[in-house]
């Protein structure tokens, strides 16, 4: 029986569910051990709060990320937020629009929390790497508290992580210019299990980074050691035009299309390159057999080397056929080529080249 994955929460949830707990400490001065906030997605989640402090004037708490069943970086880490009161605005400060009476929330990030310092992203340089819809559930939840209580006052919000720093080198967010933590995320609250959303959410970051750089052309890669070998074989382009889509193919593609970029370098390994040359829009879904019979059929309408025939029709996998082969030439062609001609599929005007890596880091093919 297939099991059911379970989903978790964004940070984006976890920081406006640990802002609306200080912030309930701070207006009541009691303790609080849980709070409900409402998610953008719709419907409510629990939190329960840990770390409690507070003051007269000010108040804190954490909420530990579940991401569920999602292999997510975040996952465990603490969420925290300090809610401090501020004296209410002095007559000449007070909101010229008619808004006079709400209160004023202050967002910003401490330890473990990235600054933005590249452009094409949510958020602008310069700006905690809070995205919007965070910013404005962080700001809904502490208002709601006070509403009633502080009319024209204002209270600031810092909203930290104290790993941070160290979780987000396993991340891509210093190539995307997010420097010295973690990006407080999220649009519904909600984190789906084994969601490729995570990904194809980064691919659009990044090329919207590469874009707003100014990039001219951008190199997609299956993975860091394909982009490692582009990075040194195409050693113009800069570091925001190197984008891992992992493996969303035609996803990344299409994203390409959108933003104008229509020669894109795709840079991968033998075995990737062959699932892309055979249509698979995800080139983590298809069983390796019927691509090695495919690809038999290709060498044979190609007219290619009978030892070549013989070893893709006696091979078990395509990394296999690589290697034995010796990055035979024809075969490395065959296989660009068509790689190129499935990639215009997925993206109507795309011409992609292609840069096939070896299993050593080194270039074997380019077209």
């Amino acid at each position: 029986m297939k099991k059911v994955l379970r989903s978790g929460y964004t940070t984006g949830a976890c920081a406006a569910a640990a802002s609306k707990g200080a912030a309930l400490m701070l207006m009541k001065q009691e303790f609080v051990s849980e709070v409900t906030i409402e998610l953008p997605g719709g419907g409510s989640a629990n939190f329960q709060l840990y770390g409690q402090f507070f003051t007269e004037k000010s108040a804190a708490c954490y909420v530990i990320k579940d991401a569920g069943d999602d292999p997510d970086v975040t996952n465990g880490a603490e969420l925290h937020a300090a809610v401090n009161r501020n004296h209410p605005q002095p007559p000449s400060l007070k909101d010229p629009l008619g808004l006079e009476g709400r209160i004023s929330v202050v967002i910003e990030g401490g330890t473990g929390i990235g600054k933005v310092t590249k452009p094409g992203l949510a958020v602008p340089p310069g700006e905690w790497a809070i995205n919007p819809v965070p910013r404005r559930m962080i700001k809904d939840a502490v208002s709601e508290v006070f509403e009633h209580q502080s009319s024209g006052s204002s209270l600031h919000v810092v909203i930290s992580i104290p790993d941070g720093e160290l979780r987000a080198l396993k991340t891509l967010n210093n190539r995307l210019g997010i420097i010295g933590g973690l990006s407080i995320l999220g649009t519904t609250g909600i984190v789906r299990p084994i969601s490729a959303k995570a990904w194809t959410d980064t691919i659009n970051a990044a090329l919207d980074v590469a874009l707003a750089c100014g990039c001219n052309n951008i190199v997609l890669s299956t993975g860091r050691t394909s982009e490692m070998v582009a990075q040194k074989h195409i050693a113009s382009l800069s570091e925001e035009a190197f984008i891992m889509m992992g493996d969303h193919v035609a996803y990344a593609l299409r994203a390409c299309l959108q933003r104008g970029f229509m020669h894109p370098v795709l840079a991968c390994q033998f075995a990737k390159m062959l699932k892309i040359a055979c249509g698979h829009e995800n080139t983590h879904a298809a069983a390796s057999k019927l691509d090695l019979a495919v690809l038999l059929g290709w060498a044979e309408e190609a007219a290619i080397s009978s030892e070549i025939i013989a070893l893709i029709s006696e091979a078990n996998t395509a990394r296999e056929i690589a290697i034995t082969s010796g990055f035979n030439d024809d075969l490395m062609d065959l296989v660009a080529g068509r790689a190129r001609e499935a990639a215009a599929h997925h993206a109507i005007g795309i011409e992609v080249q292609t840069l096939l890596c070896d299993y050593a880091g080194e270039v074997v093919g380019k077209q």
